[in-house]
């Protein structure tokens, strides 16, 4: 099995870290060409958002604008290099949920730049 000669490092935020972003994670982790991670920037986030995962990430999707503008108001000193992308998925989805996962690959798909 040969490994892609460069990954894209994805990293997925939603509110809790709860049921949106990780079910971005579980999807595209399963594409070879990335490496993904998900957070949350709520206090209470299951994996609570770090500068560290800014800093390690070329590509951030928030799932909706209230995301990005708390992303930038918090750690706006950490968002150089990254291309950020507002999916506008609103908070009604369970972790899994059918709808969800047509939505994610739907709407990620095309800012990835590459075929699963």
């Amino acid at each position: 099995m040969s490994v892609p000669a460069t990954t894209k490092k994805v990293l997925f935020i939603c509110s809790r870290n709860q049921w949106r972003s990780p079910t971005a994670e579980k999807i595209f982790s399963a594409w070879p060409a990335l490496e993904v991670m998900s957070a949350g920037l709520d206090p209470s986030a299951v994996e609570p958002v770090t500068p560290e995962h800014l800093e390690w990430a070329a590509v951030i999707f928030v799932m909706e604008r209230k995301h990005r503008m708390k992303l930038s108001r918090k750690f706006r000193s950490y968002l150089k290099h990254q291309k950020i992308v507002v999916l506008g998925i609103p908070d009604k989805y369970r972790y899994m949920d059918s709808e969800l996962v047509k939505l994610l690959e739907k709407l990620v798909t095309p800012h990835l730049g590459m075929a699963r």
